[in-house]
């Protein structure tokens, strides 16, 4: 099985999960390859970020959403459907967690992969 990292990017955020505040968050999309089989999941998770170097991420503010699972491979052109989806998907994880990503905020650049 062969787990590609597609996108990932650190966002400001807001919410609060088990009683701690969290003001930032990591989107990701993941392409997931096996045996002809390709799958894209969008997931969020919300982090405390207390200051600029704290990016310790915990799991337990965390969801995810399969946005594709069908008989294929990997394509650019499947790459770039994909995240052109990753916003609406991702607000849709965050309000599920009571929580908000501010898209306008970056906390670091994307990463692709």
């Amino acid at each position: 099985m062969t787990n590609i990292d597609v996108y990932k990017q650190y966002f400001s955020a807001e919410c609060t999960f088990n009683g701690v505040e969290r003001r930032g968050a990591v989107v990701w999309l993941n392409a997931e390859s096996d045996s002809g089989m390709i799958r894209y999941e969008v997931g969020v998770s919300f982090f405390p970020y207390r200051d600029a170097e704290d990016f310790a991420i915990s799991y337990d503010a965390c969801a995810t959403k399969e946005l594709l699972r069908t008989k294929g491979r990997r394509s650019k052109k499947r790459d770039n459907e994909y995240l052109a989806q990753v916003q609406t998907a991702a607000d849709e994880i965050a309000k599920s967690l009571n929580g908000k990503v501010h898209w306008d905020k970056p906390l670091r650049e994307a990463q692709y992969g």
